[in-house]
């Protein structure tokens, strides 16, 4: 059984905002959408919970405790969800954006907005989700491709704390059209153009979230917090800037922004997941418990791989990547760490 879209609306236009993916995330961002008076349907990969969010105003699954508003209606029917929005938000796991663009596509048409609020870096092909978008979808939809990123909790936002994000296009003119679009009274949007820079933060903080949790299970305080993060975002601007970003951008929300809040924030998944770890779990257990997606365990995998594509020294990142997937110690990949050939602090 499907949820059943409202009756009386016309196919095209019906609603503002379409959101493609009904996790914790996508269900949040829906609410936001619909709390600011914008019509927003919601697509669900699963019907049981598009049923639950349409009858019962409430994710139970994903997003418990947070009743939606009566603007938002959510449906398990992708061609309904995207031919009868004109802006759709994309928010599935990184592996699955390829798939879904593909399946979207016949129902995309030049008037369309995407915008990705995932983070992460394909496994297979080492591209950033606005490079996967830009090699599935025809060239005449690129115009249209934006990224939004930034410290921002699902759960923080269904409850309208306040909030900033950046969102960024290679179109200043759709970055500052969608600032105004999305922004809120307590949801501030930042436009960029860098692309680059607000996909690299966004996906490799997590990783770093990871090392900083294990830090935290071991007990070493807030001295080796504290280095992990600087250090972390020094390699993270390494990288982006590899891709051609700018550093500065790594200064800002999808930089040190959202760095801070998933390597500190007790709603961190990707934190929780290091936590566990430096606590003595393993990480075939850890996930097996957890219901949504911890999407550094992923991209530690492609981050280790890009570094050395690039060239780029990364540490800490590759550290991560041994203990998350080679059965290195946490203690031990401190050792490595630590025991490092001294450098000097600012390299490029």
């Amino acid at each position: 059984m499907t949820a059943a879209l409202p009756t009386g609306l016309p196919l095209r236009d019906a609603y503002p905002i379409g959101v493609v993916g009904a996790g914790a995330w996508g269900t949040a961002l829906a609410i936001h959408t619909a709390r600011c008076g914008k019509p927003t349907l919601l697509w669900a990969h699963n019907p049981s919970v598009a049923v639950q969010i349409q009858d019962g105003r409430e994710n139970v699954r994903y997003l418990p405790g947070h009743l939606v508003p009566e603007a938002l209606h959510a449906t398990a029917d992708l061609e309904a969800c995207v031919r009868r929005s004109r802006v759709l938000l994309t928010v599935m796991p990184t592996p699955h954006v390829a798939g879904l663009a593909r399946r979207m596509e016949p129902w995309l048409t030049d008037e369309h907005v995407i915008v990705s609020c995932s983070k992460g870096i394909d496994n297979e092909s080492l591209e950033l989700i606005s490079e996967i978008y830009e090699r599935v979808l025809p060239r005449r939809m690129h115009a249209g491709l934006a990224y939004l990123s930034g410290p921002s909790f699902a759960a923080e936002v269904a409850i309208n704390s306040p909030t900033a994000v950046t969102v960024a296009a290679r179109s200043a003119r759709l970055a500052r059209w969608l600032q105004k679009e999305l922004s809120g009274n307590r949801f501030r949007c930042y436009a960029s153009n860098d692309v680059e820079g607000v996909e690299v933060g966004g996906a490799l903080k997590n990783v770093i979230a990871i090392a900083v949790g294990a830090a935290d299970g071991l007990g070493f305080g807030h001295n080796a917090r504290a280095g992990l993060i600087t250090r972390g975002l020094a390699e993270i601007t390494r990288i982006a800037v590899r891709k051609g970003a700018n550093p500065l951008t790594l200064q800002g929300l999808s930089g040190i922004g959202d760095l801070v809040l998933t390597c500190t924030g007790d709603l961190s998944r990707n934190r929780t997941v290091g936590l566990r770890l430096g606590r003595g779990e393993s990480i075939g257990a850890i996930l097996a418990s957890m219901t949504a997606v911890a999407e550094g365990v992923l991209t530690s995998r492609s981050a280790w791989r890009l570094t050395q594509e690039l060239g780029v020294e990364a540490p800490i990142l590759e550290q991560t990547y041994r203990v998350l997937h080679e059965g290195l110690a946490p203690l031990d990949a401190l050792r490595n760490l630590m025991g490092r050939e001294l450098k000097d602090e600012i390299t490029l």
